[in-house]
C-alpha cells in the first residue's frame, strides 16, 4: 500500500483543505502551489511549471506555505523562517532536524492540530487521513493572532499553541 507519509507514490503535492486555509484569512503569496491548483489559497500563487522555482522567487507580504512533502520540504522553511511574515503547515515532526532548525528558535508560534488532516490531491479530490499530526508555523504575531482567531471562532482545534519567540 502506498502511503502519504512515506511518499511512495512520488507524489510531493497534498494541497490544504479550503476550510482550513480560509480560516486563517487572506495571503499576498503561496510560493508552491501545483499548476492547475482548484482553489484559490493568496492572492499570487506560483507554481513551478508555470512560474519557476518558489523557492527562488522574490516572496512578499504575508506568505501561506504547504510545501511540498519530502526531503526539501524544510528548505522552505529556512526561507518563510528569513522573510519573518507567514504560516506554514507541516507535519509535526518535532523530533527532525529540519523542525528543530527551522522551526525551534525561528518560529513565533507552533499550533499542534488535533487530529489528522485530511489532504486534498492535486486535482483537488480528498485523500486518505495522513498518517502523521500536523502543525501550523507562525512566524509573526499577526499570524499567531490570525491562529488564535481561527481557533476562538472554532474553524480550527488543536492540542497545544505554544509562543516560541515574543
Amino acid at each position: 500500500m502506498k502511503t502519504f507519509n512515506t511518499n511512495t507514490a512520488n507524489c510531493d503535492t497534498w494541497l490544504t483543505p479550503p476550510a482550513l486555509i480560509n480560516s486563517l484569512g487572506e495571503f499576498d503569496l503561496d510560493p508552491c502551489c501545483p499548476e492547475k491548483m482548484p482553489w484559490s489559497t493568496a492572492k499570487k500563487m506560483l507554481s513551478r511549471e508555470r512560474d519557476g522555482d518558489g523557492l527562488t522567487a522574490e516572496w512578499s507580504g504575508r506568505v501561506w506555505c504547504n510545501p511540498p512533502y519530502g526531503r526539501e520540504a524544510f528548505k522552505w522553511l529556512a526561507k518563510l523562517a528569513k522573510h519573518g511574515r507567514g504560516i506554514a503547515l507541516i507535519f509535526a515532526r518535532t523530533d527532525t532536524k529540519g523542525f528543530q532548525q527551522h522551526v525551534l528558535g525561528k518560529a513565533h508560534c507552533v499550533f499542534f492540530l488535533a487530529g489528522r488532516i485530511r489532504f486534498h490531491r492535486a486535482d483537488g479530490t480528498q485523500a486518505d487521513t495522513a498518517n502523521a499530526p500536523s502543525c501550523l508555523v507562525s512566524y509573526s504575531p499577526a499570524d499567531t493572532g490570525a491562529i488564535f482567531n481561527a481557533v476562538q471562532r472554532g474553524d480550527i482545534s488543536g492540542t497545544a499553541c505554544f509562543p516560541l519567540n515574543f
